[in-house]
């Protein structure tokens, strides 16, 4: 009797998802196409070497990877990034990801709380004199960096 009641009280943890207070699993990177939000570019850049103009974009993350990666770096972590407007892709870009479980293991920044990895948040930024803007987006707890030149 006793043997069953201790069966039937891990089958309902089990079947419930785990102990009571369990932490749910971190946010995989996404393999398929995925939006990762609109951004807004306050002046012209360069993304893959083509000009791309100041304006509101939605950003779509591709399957595509970018190659070559980087030594060291699983290869799903270097992608391609699409900028959308109008239903039309105007440009696309490479994007480092950093998974959550990673954000811990990143230099602290003005810009990046390692203590925590915010949910939602996007931030277009100009670096140190002004030769590139930065495009950081974190979704779901995973941080996309994109680096654009800007236009001359």
């Amino acid at each position: 009797m006793k043997h069953t009641w201790l069966v039937g009280i891990l089958a309902g943890i089990v079947l419930a998802g785990g102990p009571v207070g369990a932490q749910p699993k971190p946010a995989a990177v996404p393999s398929a196409e995925t939006v990762l939000g609109t951004i807004t570019l306050p002046r012209g850049v360069t993304a893959d070497g083509k000009p791309l103009a100041r304006g509101t974009y939605t950003v779509r993350l591709t399957a595509q990877q970018a190659q070559p990666t980087v030594a060291g770096q699983l290869p799903d972590l270097n992608r391609w990034v699409e900028f959308v407007q109008g239903g039309q892709v105007k440009g696309r870009e490479v994007v480092s990801i950093i998974p959550v479980d990673e954000v811990k293991d990143t230099q602290q920044g003005p810009d990046l709380d390692t203590g925590h990895a915010p949910r939602a948040a996007v931030r277009v930024q100009a670096l140190k004199g002004g030769d590139y803007m930065r495009v950081w987006i974190a979704r779901q707890g995973v941080q996309y960096l994109i680096h654009l030149p800007t236009a001359a």
